[in-house]
């Protein structure tokens, strides 16, 4: 068994799938969200990929791999998210600090402070850590199993704008493995045509039910200006069957998968 991930070593993605791999499942670890997607497609095997973050919004490169690709939802895990200022210089001596693009909005309170650094993105948390042990004058906002792995002292903890900073991780698989009375479910609306009141006739359908969307996000189809797909997020109340079915009579829809969160029974993650 395989369960694939976002690496390398040291991201917050390695460090979840850690946590939720099985006895005897090994990890693979692939540069991009979208070789993640492609391993599981190709090999039907299930990975974890990040989605969204309290702090920087969703990931466009996970919701596009969600709309492109047969894989679907089968679970979500959310992980508590500690940033670490870390360097092998005293302060003073930094001028450069790597970090990637969604820790720099994570700490961006505190990146203020460092008026004097350039600030350079990364690809990913480890990456930050590996150039800052490898290059003169520098430092990184990582992890902390990053900072370990490369020897990186800690010179702040908990550096992130909020102590409630958490990202929401899915779980993917090739086939439909749905449980049994799943608490959620996904799905992407890709309107025929823009027109007036789009989105209110697409909220509508679940209000009139009583349905609670916990969440809605709009992301470009790439059709052009002003057209746009909505990724939703579904409580499985009554009657959430007939609001898809409602939709799917009006609009193109893709189902994302049903799943349940399986965070509190995982050690770490809360």
């Amino acid at each position: 068994m395989t369960l694939a991930a976002l690496g390398p070593r040291g991201t917050f993605s390695c460090e979840l799938a850690g946590l939720i791999k099985e006895e005897g499942e090994e990890i693979l670890l692939f540069p991009t969200i979208r070789e993640v997607f492609s391993a599981v497609s190709a090999h039907h095997i299930r990975g974890i990929v990040p989605v969204e973050n309290s702090e920087a919004g969703g990931v466009g490169e996970t919701l596009d791999g969600l709309l492109e690709t047969p894989c679907t939802i089968t679970a979500e895990y959310y992980l508590p998210i500690r940033h670490f200022f870390v360097s092998g210089y005293k302060p003073e001596e930094i001028s450069v600090v790597y970090l990637h693009p969604q820790t720099h909005e994570q700490c961006s309170v505190f990146l203020r402070r460092l008026k004097d650094a350039e600030l350079i993105h990364t690809s990913s948390n480890a990456q930050s850590a590996k150039l800052a042990a490898s290059t003169g004058k520098s430092a990184a906002v990582t992890t902390e199993s990053a900072a370990k792995l490369y020897n990186l002292p800690i010179l702040q903890k908990d550096i992130q704008n909020s102590e409630n900073n958490t990202t929401r991780f899915l779980e993917i698989s090739a086939g439909d493995k749905a449980p049994v009375n799943p608490e959620k479910c996904s799905i992407v609306i890709l309107p025929k045509e823009n027109q007036p009141g789009l989105l209110y006739g697409i909220l509508g359908v679940f209000a009139r039910r009583g349905i609670n969307l916990t969440r809605i996000e709009s992301r470009p189809s790439k059709e052009g200006i002003g057209r746009y797909n909505f990724f939703i997020d579904i409580e499985t109340g009554n009657g959430w069957k007939d609001a898809v079915r409602e939709l799917k009579a009006a609009t193109r829809v893709k189902e994302l998968g049903c799943y349940k969160n399986l965070s509190g029974k995982l050690p770490g993650i809360q």
